[in-house]
Protein backbone atom coordinates (compact mmCIF):
# COMPACT_ATOMS: atom_id res chain seq x y z
CA UNK A 1 0.00 0.00 0.00
CA UNK A 2 1.31 3.45 -0.96
CA UNK A 3 3.21 5.08 1.89
CA UNK A 4 2.67 2.12 4.22
CA UNK A 5 6.06 0.53 4.97
CA UNK A 6 6.29 -3.19 5.49
CA UNK A 7 8.48 -4.78 8.16
CA UNK A 8 10.30 -7.85 6.88
CA UNK A 9 12.56 -8.38 9.86
CA UNK A 10 11.11 -11.72 10.87
CA UNK A 11 12.23 -15.00 9.43
CA UNK A 12 13.44 -18.40 10.45
CA UNK A 13 17.06 -19.25 9.87
CA UNK A 14 19.50 -18.17 7.14
CA UNK A 15 18.38 -17.72 3.56
CA UNK A 16 20.06 -18.57 0.31
CA UNK A 17 23.11 -20.72 -0.36
CA UNK A 18 25.72 -21.06 2.34
CA UNK A 19 28.86 -23.10 2.72
CA UNK A 20 27.88 -26.15 4.78
CA UNK A 21 29.90 -26.73 7.93
CA UNK A 22 32.84 -29.04 7.44
CA UNK A 23 32.72 -29.16 3.64
CA UNK A 24 33.41 -25.58 2.64
CA UNK A 25 31.45 -26.12 -0.57
CA UNK A 26 28.28 -24.16 -1.23
CA UNK A 27 25.00 -25.51 -2.46
CA UNK A 28 24.47 -23.76 -5.77
CA UNK A 29 28.11 -22.57 -5.89
CA UNK A 30 29.74 -21.71 -9.19
CA UNK A 31 31.18 -24.63 -11.08
CA UNK A 32 34.97 -24.27 -10.97
CA UNK A 33 36.68 -23.77 -14.31
CA UNK A 34 40.25 -23.01 -13.35
CA UNK A 35 42.53 -22.78 -16.34
CA UNK A 36 39.62 -23.10 -18.80
CA UNK A 37 40.40 -22.22 -22.41
CA UNK A 38 38.21 -20.06 -24.57
CA UNK A 39 37.18 -21.55 -27.93
CA UNK A 40 39.49 -19.22 -29.88
CA UNK A 41 42.34 -18.31 -27.56
CA UNK A 42 44.69 -19.34 -24.75
CA UNK A 43 43.56 -20.03 -21.22
CA UNK A 44 42.37 -17.05 -19.22
CA UNK A 45 43.91 -17.00 -15.75
CA UNK A 46 41.21 -16.53 -13.08
CA UNK A 47 41.49 -13.39 -10.94
CA UNK A 48 39.55 -13.21 -7.67
CA UNK A 49 39.06 -9.90 -5.83
CA UNK A 50 39.28 -10.02 -2.02
CA UNK A 51 38.26 -7.02 0.11
CA UNK A 52 37.92 -6.30 3.83
CA UNK A 53 38.30 -3.69 6.55
CA UNK A 54 40.07 -6.28 8.75
CA UNK A 55 43.62 -6.95 7.57
CA UNK A 56 44.20 -9.92 9.88
CA UNK A 57 41.26 -11.96 8.63
CA UNK A 58 41.83 -10.96 5.03
CA UNK A 59 45.49 -11.95 5.13
CA UNK A 60 44.67 -15.22 6.92
CA UNK A 61 42.24 -16.18 4.17
CA UNK A 62 44.73 -15.26 1.45
CA UNK A 63 47.46 -17.36 3.10
CA UNK A 64 45.13 -20.34 3.24
CA UNK A 65 44.10 -19.93 -0.40
CA UNK A 66 47.71 -19.70 -1.57
CA UNK A 67 48.33 -23.12 -0.08
CA UNK A 68 45.12 -24.62 -1.49
CA UNK A 69 45.37 -23.29 -5.05
CA UNK A 70 48.20 -24.76 -7.15
CA UNK A 71 50.09 -22.02 -8.94
CA UNK A 72 48.26 -19.19 -7.16
CA UNK A 73 49.86 -15.84 -6.34
CA UNK A 74 48.59 -12.78 -4.51
CA UNK A 75 48.72 -9.36 -6.16
CA UNK A 76 48.36 -7.00 -3.22
CA UNK A 77 48.24 -3.22 -2.97
CA UNK A 78 49.03 -1.50 0.31
CA UNK A 79 49.03 2.13 1.37
CA UNK A 80 51.79 3.02 3.84
CA UNK A 81 50.17 4.84 6.76
CA UNK A 82 52.94 7.40 7.36
CA UNK A 83 53.76 8.36 3.76
CA UNK A 84 50.51 7.40 1.92
CA UNK A 85 52.73 5.69 -0.66
CA UNK A 86 51.13 2.86 -2.61
CA UNK A 87 53.05 -0.41 -2.82
CA UNK A 88 52.53 -3.39 -5.11
CA UNK A 89 53.40 -6.81 -3.75
CA UNK A 90 53.35 -10.17 -5.48
CA UNK A 91 53.26 -12.98 -2.93
CA UNK A 92 53.45 -16.73 -3.37
CA UNK A 93 53.14 -19.60 -0.88
CA UNK A 94 56.83 -19.19 -0.03
CA UNK A 95 56.77 -15.45 0.60
CA UNK A 96 57.15 -12.09 -1.14
CA UNK A 97 58.25 -12.31 -4.77
CA UNK A 98 58.00 -8.61 -5.61
CA UNK A 99 57.70 -5.39 -3.60
CA UNK A 100 57.54 -2.18 -5.63
CA UNK A 101 56.58 1.41 -4.88
CA UNK A 102 53.89 2.64 -7.29
CA UNK A 103 53.68 6.20 -8.55
CA UNK A 104 50.22 7.38 -9.61
CA UNK A 105 48.92 10.57 -11.16
CA UNK A 106 46.02 10.49 -8.71
CA UNK A 107 45.63 8.35 -5.55
CA UNK A 108 42.31 6.65 -6.27
CA UNK A 109 41.26 3.03 -6.65
CA UNK A 110 40.36 3.29 -10.34
CA UNK A 111 43.71 4.94 -11.16
CA UNK A 112 45.63 2.26 -9.27
CA UNK A 113 43.78 -0.51 -11.08
CA UNK A 114 43.98 1.08 -14.52
CA UNK A 115 47.57 2.34 -14.37
CA UNK A 116 49.24 -0.47 -12.43
CA UNK A 117 47.03 -3.50 -11.84
CA UNK A 118 46.13 -4.03 -15.51
CA UNK A 119 49.75 -4.29 -16.72
CA UNK A 120 50.68 -6.31 -13.62
CA UNK A 121 47.85 -8.79 -14.27
CA UNK A 122 48.81 -9.03 -17.95
CA UNK A 123 52.40 -9.78 -16.98
CA UNK A 124 51.51 -12.38 -14.37
CA UNK A 125 48.98 -14.07 -16.65
CA UNK A 126 51.68 -14.65 -19.26
CA UNK A 127 53.65 -16.78 -16.76
CA UNK A 128 52.66 -20.42 -17.45
CA UNK A 129 53.41 -21.34 -13.83
CA UNK A 130 50.60 -19.12 -12.52
CA UNK A 131 47.18 -20.78 -12.31
CA UNK A 132 45.26 -18.12 -10.41
CA UNK A 133 45.64 -14.59 -9.03
CA UNK A 134 44.22 -13.25 -5.77
CA UNK A 135 43.82 -9.51 -6.29
CA UNK A 136 43.87 -7.73 -2.93
CA UNK A 137 43.31 -3.96 -3.29
CA UNK A 138 44.08 -1.54 -0.45
CA UNK A 139 42.11 -2.15 2.72
CA UNK A 140 38.58 -0.64 2.62
CA UNK A 141 38.55 -0.52 -1.21
CA UNK A 142 35.19 -0.75 -2.97
CA UNK A 143 35.19 -3.93 -5.09
CA UNK A 144 32.61 -2.52 -7.52
CA UNK A 145 35.10 0.21 -8.47
CA UNK A 146 37.96 -2.30 -8.71
CA UNK A 147 35.96 -4.64 -10.93
CA UNK A 148 34.40 -1.82 -12.92
CA UNK A 149 37.85 -0.59 -13.91
CA UNK A 150 39.16 -4.06 -14.78
CA UNK A 151 36.18 -5.72 -16.45
CA UNK A 152 36.88 -4.11 -19.82
CA UNK A 153 40.55 -5.15 -19.73
CA UNK A 154 40.05 -8.93 -19.54
CA UNK A 155 41.95 -11.05 -22.03
CA UNK A 156 44.74 -13.31 -20.80
CA UNK A 157 43.03 -13.13 -17.41
CA UNK A 158 39.38 -13.00 -16.34
CA UNK A 159 37.62 -11.78 -13.22
CA UNK A 160 36.35 -14.95 -11.56
CA UNK A 161 34.75 -13.72 -8.32
CA UNK A 162 34.66 -11.21 -5.49
CA UNK A 163 34.93 -12.13 -1.82
CA UNK A 164 34.26 -9.92 1.23
CA UNK A 165 35.83 -10.94 4.55
CA UNK A 166 34.75 -9.78 8.03
CA UNK A 167 34.56 -10.91 11.65
CA UNK A 168 31.21 -11.92 13.10
CA UNK A 169 31.95 -10.55 16.58
CA UNK A 170 32.86 -7.11 15.21
CA UNK A 171 30.20 -6.93 12.48
CA UNK A 172 27.72 -4.89 14.53
CA UNK A 173 30.32 -2.28 15.42
CA UNK A 174 31.95 -2.24 12.00
CA UNK A 175 28.69 -1.92 10.06
CA UNK A 176 26.57 0.19 12.42
CA UNK A 177 29.13 2.11 14.48
CA UNK A 178 30.10 5.71 13.76
CA UNK A 179 33.84 5.16 13.26
CA UNK A 180 35.30 6.67 10.11
CA UNK A 181 38.02 5.02 8.06
CA UNK A 182 40.36 7.85 9.03
CA UNK A 183 39.74 7.22 12.72
CA UNK A 184 40.64 3.56 12.21
CA UNK A 185 43.68 4.41 10.11
CA UNK A 186 42.10 2.72 7.09
CA UNK A 187 41.48 5.45 4.48
CA UNK A 188 42.45 4.69 0.91
CA UNK A 189 43.42 8.34 0.34
CA UNK A 190 43.51 11.56 2.37
CA UNK A 191 40.17 12.67 0.96
CA UNK A 192 38.46 9.37 1.86
CA UNK A 193 35.83 10.46 4.41
CA UNK A 194 33.70 7.31 4.39
CA UNK A 195 32.60 5.56 7.54
CA UNK A 196 33.80 2.02 8.22
CA UNK A 197 30.20 0.85 7.86
CA UNK A 198 29.79 2.46 4.46
CA UNK A 199 32.97 0.81 3.17
CA UNK A 200 32.17 -2.63 4.60
CA UNK A 201 28.53 -2.55 3.44
CA UNK A 202 29.68 -1.80 -0.11
CA UNK A 203 32.02 -4.80 0.01
CA UNK A 204 29.29 -7.10 1.33
CA UNK A 205 26.64 -5.95 -1.12
CA UNK A 206 28.81 -6.32 -4.24
CA UNK A 207 30.66 -9.57 -3.49
CA UNK A 208 29.32 -12.95 -4.59
CA UNK A 209 30.96 -14.70 -1.60
CA UNK A 210 30.81 -13.35 1.96
CA UNK A 211 33.08 -14.89 4.60
CA UNK A 212 31.94 -14.16 8.18
CA UNK A 213 34.55 -15.61 10.50
CA UNK A 214 34.30 -16.52 14.19
CA UNK A 215 30.61 -17.19 14.80
CA UNK A 216 30.82 -18.51 18.37
CA UNK A 217 29.21 -16.44 21.15
CA UNK A 218 26.20 -14.15 21.41
CA UNK A 219 27.93 -11.08 19.95
CA UNK A 220 29.11 -13.07 16.96
CA UNK A 221 25.67 -14.62 16.46
CA UNK A 222 24.13 -11.14 16.44
CA UNK A 223 26.71 -10.01 13.89
CA UNK A 224 25.99 -12.95 11.62
CA UNK A 225 22.26 -12.22 11.89
CA UNK A 226 22.88 -8.65 10.75
CA UNK A 227 24.85 -9.86 7.72
CA UNK A 228 21.97 -12.18 6.84
CA UNK A 229 19.71 -9.12 6.57
CA UNK A 230 22.18 -7.42 4.23
CA UNK A 231 22.95 -10.25 1.83
CA UNK A 232 20.93 -11.37 -1.14
CA UNK A 233 19.82 -14.97 -1.57
CA UNK A 234 22.13 -15.29 -4.59
CA UNK A 235 25.24 -14.51 -2.52
CA UNK A 236 27.21 -17.36 -0.98
CA UNK A 237 27.97 -17.31 2.75
CA UNK A 238 30.85 -19.00 4.58
CA UNK A 239 31.13 -18.92 8.37
CA UNK A 240 34.81 -19.77 8.82
CA UNK A 241 38.02 -18.77 7.08
CA UNK A 242 39.14 -22.38 7.13
CA UNK A 243 36.02 -23.90 5.57
CA UNK A 244 36.20 -21.84 2.38
CA UNK A 245 36.67 -24.00 -0.68
CA UNK A 246 39.25 -22.28 -2.87
CA UNK A 247 37.19 -23.20 -5.92
CA UNK A 248 34.33 -21.03 -4.62
CA UNK A 249 36.73 -18.06 -4.58
CA UNK A 250 38.55 -18.65 -7.87
CA UNK A 251 35.75 -20.23 -9.82
CA UNK A 252 33.88 -19.48 -13.00
CA UNK A 253 33.33 -15.80 -13.85
CA UNK A 254 32.40 -12.75 -11.82
CA UNK A 255 28.87 -11.50 -12.49
CA UNK A 256 29.68 -7.79 -12.40
CA UNK A 257 26.17 -6.81 -13.45
CA UNK A 258 24.57 -8.71 -10.57
CA UNK A 259 26.94 -7.05 -8.11
CA UNK A 260 26.10 -3.60 -9.42
CA UNK A 261 22.37 -4.37 -9.32
CA UNK A 262 22.61 -5.24 -5.62
CA UNK A 263 24.12 -1.80 -5.01
CA UNK A 264 21.89 0.19 -7.37
CA UNK A 265 19.26 2.32 -5.57
CA UNK A 266 16.88 1.75 -8.49
CA UNK A 267 16.82 -2.00 -7.79
CA UNK A 268 17.16 -1.99 -4.00
CA UNK A 269 15.58 -5.04 -2.32
CA UNK A 270 14.68 -6.07 1.21
CA UNK A 271 16.19 -9.45 2.07
CA UNK A 272 14.97 -9.89 5.65
CA UNK A 273 16.44 -12.63 7.79
CA UNK A 274 16.31 -14.13 11.28
CA UNK A 275 15.45 -11.88 14.22
CA UNK A 276 16.51 -13.94 17.26
CA UNK A 277 18.96 -11.20 18.27
CA UNK A 278 16.65 -8.28 17.53
CA UNK A 279 17.68 -7.45 13.97
CA UNK A 280 14.91 -5.90 11.89
CA UNK A 281 14.52 -4.62 8.35
CA UNK A 282 11.94 -2.07 7.17
CA UNK A 283 10.95 -1.88 3.52
CA UNK A 284 9.50 1.64 3.14
CA UNK A 285 8.00 2.51 -0.21
CA UNK A 286 5.64 5.00 -1.83
CA UNK A 287 4.74 6.46 -5.21
CA UNK A 288 4.82 9.88 -3.56
CA UNK A 289 7.96 12.03 -3.37
CA UNK A 290 9.56 13.52 -0.29
CA UNK A 291 8.57 17.10 0.57
CA UNK A 292 11.96 18.89 0.35
CA UNK A 293 11.63 20.91 3.55
CA UNK A 294 10.09 18.13 5.63
CA UNK A 295 12.69 15.71 4.31
CA UNK A 296 15.47 17.95 5.60
CA UNK A 297 13.66 18.25 8.92
CA UNK A 298 13.50 14.45 9.21
CA UNK A 299 16.91 13.46 7.84
CA UNK A 300 18.33 12.91 11.31
CA UNK A 301 15.36 10.79 12.40
CA UNK A 302 15.63 8.75 9.21
CA UNK A 303 19.36 8.10 9.34
CA UNK A 304 20.85 8.56 12.80
CA UNK A 305 21.83 5.72 15.08
CA UNK A 306 22.91 2.14 14.45
CA UNK A 307 21.32 1.73 11.04
CA UNK A 308 22.16 0.57 7.55
CA UNK A 309 19.87 2.26 5.05
CA UNK A 310 19.86 2.50 1.28
CA UNK A 311 17.48 3.19 -1.53
CA UNK A 312 16.01 5.93 -3.67
CA UNK A 313 13.70 8.91 -3.39
CA UNK A 314 12.55 11.88 -5.41
CA UNK A 315 11.32 15.39 -4.76
CA UNK A 316 8.51 17.17 -6.64
CA UNK A 317 10.64 20.08 -7.85
CA UNK A 318 12.92 17.54 -9.63
CA UNK A 319 10.38 15.10 -11.12
CA UNK A 320 12.89 13.64 -13.57
CA UNK A 321 15.60 12.73 -11.08
CA UNK A 322 16.20 9.56 -9.07
CA UNK A 323 18.06 10.41 -5.85
CA UNK A 324 20.13 8.01 -3.77
CA UNK A 325 20.00 7.44 -0.01
CA UNK A 326 23.02 5.61 1.41
CA UNK A 327 23.66 5.54 5.16
CA UNK A 328 25.55 3.53 7.75
CA UNK A 329 26.33 4.17 11.41
CA UNK A 330 24.56 7.53 11.51
CA UNK A 331 26.33 8.93 8.44
CA UNK A 332 24.16 9.48 5.37
CA UNK A 333 25.05 10.33 1.80
CA UNK A 334 22.40 11.66 -0.59
CA UNK A 335 22.71 12.74 -4.18
CA UNK A 336 21.10 12.91 -7.60
CA UNK A 337 22.23 9.83 -9.47
CA UNK A 338 20.27 9.38 -12.68
CA UNK A 339 17.46 10.77 -14.82
CA UNK A 340 14.25 8.78 -14.54
CA UNK A 341 13.18 9.05 -18.16
CA UNK A 342 9.52 9.38 -19.10
CA UNK A 343 8.15 7.75 -15.94
CA UNK A 344 8.01 9.43 -12.56
CA UNK A 345 10.43 7.95 -10.01
CA UNK A 346 9.28 6.13 -6.89
CA UNK A 347 10.48 6.29 -3.30
CA UNK A 348 11.87 3.20 -1.57
CA UNK A 349 14.20 2.94 1.42
CA UNK A 350 15.35 -0.34 2.95
CA UNK A 351 16.59 0.20 6.50
CA UNK A 352 18.12 -2.41 8.82
CA UNK A 353 18.81 -1.91 12.51
CA UNK A 354 19.16 -3.65 15.85
CA UNK A 355 17.53 -1.24 18.32
CA UNK A 356 13.78 -1.86 18.68
CA UNK A 357 12.93 1.83 19.20
CA UNK A 358 14.70 2.90 16.03
CA UNK A 359 12.27 1.03 13.77
CA UNK A 360 9.26 3.07 14.90
CA UNK A 361 11.22 6.33 14.68
CA UNK A 362 12.37 5.59 11.12
CA UNK A 363 8.90 4.51 10.02
CA UNK A 364 7.33 7.73 11.32
CA UNK A 365 10.09 9.92 9.84
CA UNK A 366 9.56 8.32 6.44
CA UNK A 367 5.81 8.99 6.56
CA UNK A 368 6.30 12.58 7.71
CA UNK A 369 8.77 13.25 4.87
CA UNK A 370 6.37 12.25 2.09
CA UNK A 371 3.94 14.62 0.41
CA UNK A 372 0.57 14.21 2.09
CA UNK A 373 -2.23 12.68 -0.02
CA UNK A 374 -3.75 16.16 -0.26
CA UNK A 375 -0.48 17.70 -1.50
CA UNK A 376 0.01 14.84 -3.94
CA UNK A 377 -3.51 15.32 -5.33
CA UNK A 378 -2.56 18.85 -6.45
CA UNK A 379 0.01 17.43 -8.85
CA UNK A 380 3.44 18.85 -9.66
CA UNK A 381 2.40 22.24 -11.04
CA UNK A 382 2.68 24.03 -7.66
CA UNK A 383 6.34 23.00 -7.51
CA UNK A 384 7.44 24.59 -10.76
CA UNK A 385 10.05 27.27 -10.12
CA UNK A 386 10.09 26.99 -6.31
CA UNK A 387 13.27 27.50 -4.33
CA UNK A 388 15.59 24.49 -4.64
CA UNK A 389 16.13 23.60 -0.97
CA UNK A 390 18.16 20.47 -1.76
CA UNK A 391 20.64 22.07 -4.18
CA UNK A 392 23.54 21.89 -1.64
CA UNK A 393 23.18 18.09 -1.63
CA UNK A 394 21.77 17.28 -5.07
CA UNK A 395 23.49 19.95 -7.14
CA UNK A 396 21.82 22.47 -9.37
CA UNK A 397 18.69 21.47 -11.23
CA UNK A 398 19.39 20.19 -14.73
CA UNK A 399 22.82 18.84 -13.79
CA UNK A 400 21.67 15.27 -13.08
CA UNK A 401 23.78 13.66 -15.78
CA UNK A 402 25.87 11.54 -13.42
CA UNK A 403 25.06 7.86 -13.55
CA UNK A 404 25.96 5.02 -11.23
CA UNK A 405 29.27 3.59 -12.41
Amino acid sequence: MDGEPSDRGAGAGPRGPSLPSGSGRARGARSPQRGAKSPSGPRAVPVAILTAVDTVRRDSLVASLLLDLPGAVELRYEVEAETAVLRRLVVGPGGVLEDVEVELEHPCVSCAMREDAVPALDRLARDPRIGGILLVPPISADPSIVAGTLVREQGRWRLSGATAVLGAATALHDLLGDDTLAERGLPWAAEDQRSVGEALAAQIEYSDLIVVDGIDGEEAAAGLELVEHLRSTDQLLATSLYEVDARAVVGDRLDHGAGLARRDPRTVESYGGPSDHGTWTLDLSSRRPFHPRRFLENVEALGSGRLRGRGRFWVPDRPGTVCQWDGAGGQVSIGAVIESGRDLPTTRLVVTGVEAGDALRVRHAFSRSLLTPEEWALGLAPWMGVEDELAPWLGERGAEERRIA
